[in-house]
């Protein structure tokens, strides 16, 4: 039995206003339906958690099983390239809920246990060990896996090359770098981009090589990108940017370096991979259900009859947007599972949410609402760029598509329910 000892109250902070934009509320009217007798959920991590606490929440009483892979209780992810990563957090600290909170859930955790197989039209999940899992609604929350290098280039070979997803990674990496002086990180992204900045603060010599002109180039553009970039050298990070990797080099099974496509040689004690993610959907090869990017659903999550998808692995339309939508955050995982409990149960509601990711890295703290596209065109809103304090706006032919706050928070969240909120379906708050 998994035992907790300590509580982040992150999951009971979301309201309706935070899933569906300001304004919004879900129903408390239902369509007259049968609740489920049963319900699976597979992954229990924070999307699959805060799935059953809302079913629990909304009424219903029957049986609720999740199923994880992990060993671990429920964890937040969030810290582990960041407080774990450091030292600063245990893992005890990372955990979501208590023991005496899950066990009121009245549900059955099953850990330890990988899916392997759905017939999504029975809902019948089929796991490692061979059992067989049947429910009348199903929820997929199995959420990302890490990507490789091409080619696996010696990077299951050799010692000392990392990938950060989970809590075990974060503790493996920690161990590493105590005796570990220097670090390249390959890749400019978000995880990648926090990794460097844990690192650095913890002393080590690092190294960040990504493909991209810009750090979140992908996220957050050239222009903002570029500010993040200055950000890092200032604190001794060497960046090399624009350029791929080639491979890794070792010596008696150990990386020594990892090779650019230049012919460059970066010295490494420790890599760590942070290419990117992508949806944990291989066990639903062959159920029936689309797979493109994620499991594909329609505005409601809803996959198939009886089976739902939330959080990093849900490939969604979006109604206000009129647009496909899969969201890789720690926001998303909680707001989404509200709208996924209720529909399960027989509301009929559309998930619109304001896409939102935030980042903390050394003292700065990078908050993103809306689709702050790479082409758009960014302009100063408020604060000053040089005091690491402002706001931003994105714009695509003269239309908001997204905001931004460097050390602003509460300025970034008035600007999204001013400019994004109706654009997605939402009303903006009337003013206090």
């Amino acid at each position: 039995m998994c035992k907790l000892t300590c509580q982040n109250e992150t999951l009971e902070r979301t309201t309706y206003a935070d899933i569906c934009g300001p304004g919004c509320r879900i129903p408390s009217e239902r369509r007259r339906v049968t609740p489920p007798g049963s319900v699976l959920i597979v992954g229990a991590s924070a999307a699959g958690l805060s799935t059953a606490e809302a079913l629990r929440r909304h009424g219903y009483q029957g049986p609720l099983m999740l199923l994880d892979a992990e060993t671990h209780c429920p964890y937040d992810r969030p810290p582990l390239s960041k407080q774990v990563l450091a030292g600063s957090w245990e893992p005890a600290r990372t955990q979501l809920r208590t023991q005496t909170q899950l066990e009121s859930l009245g549900a059955e955790f099953v850990r330890g246990e990988s899916a392997v197989a759905l017939d999504a039209a029975g809902r019948a999940v089929t796991t490692a060990s061979g059992r067989v899992l049947h429910s009348d609604a199903l929820v997929i929350a199995t959420g990302l896996t890490s990507r490789r290098l091409p080619g696996q280039d010696g990077q299951d070979g050799l010692a000392g090359v990392h990938v950060l997803r989970s809590l075990d990674d974060a503790l493996t990496l920690r161990t590493h770098l105590t005796a570990a002086k220097r670090l390249v990180v390959v890749g400019e992204g978000v995880l990648g981009a926090e990794i460097a900045a844990t690192a650095r603060t913890m002393g080590r010599d690092v190294t960040l090589a990504g493909m991209g002109h810009a750090l979140l180039g992908d996220q957050l553009g050239d222009v903002v990108g570029a500010m993040l970039g200055r950000l890092h050298v200032e604190r001794g990070v060497r960046l090399r940017l624009g350029v791929a990797v080639d491979g890794l080099t070792g010596t008696e099974g150990r990386v020594t370096a990892v090779r650019l496509a230049t012919g460059e040689l970066l010295p490494a004690d420790a890599v760590v991979v942070a290419i990117g993610s992508r949806p944990a959907t291989g066990w639903l090869a062959g159920s029936g259900l689309a797979l493109g990017d994620g499991v594909e659903c329609d505005s409601r999550c809803r996959a198939a009859a009886g089976v739902y998808a939330v959080g990093d692995v849900a490939s969604f339309e979006h109604e206000g947007l009129g647009r496909r939508l899969r969201l890789e955050n720690r926001t998303n995982a909680t707001e989404q599972a509200q709208v996924v409990a209720a529909n399960i149960l027989g509301a009929d509601h559309p998930y619109t949410p304001i896409p939102y990711f935030w980042t903390d890295q050394y003292d700065v703290k990078i908050q993103a609402h809306g689709l702050p596209a790479p082409a758009a065109e960014v302009s100063i809103a408020e604060g000053d760029p040089a005091q690491h304090r402002f706001t931003a706006v994105y714009r695509e032919g003269g239309q908001v598509t997204g905001v931004l706050g460097w050390n602003m928070p509460k300025q970034a969240r008035l600007l999204r329910q001013q400019a994004l909120a109706p654009r997605h379906g939402a009303q903006p708050l009337a003013p206090a």
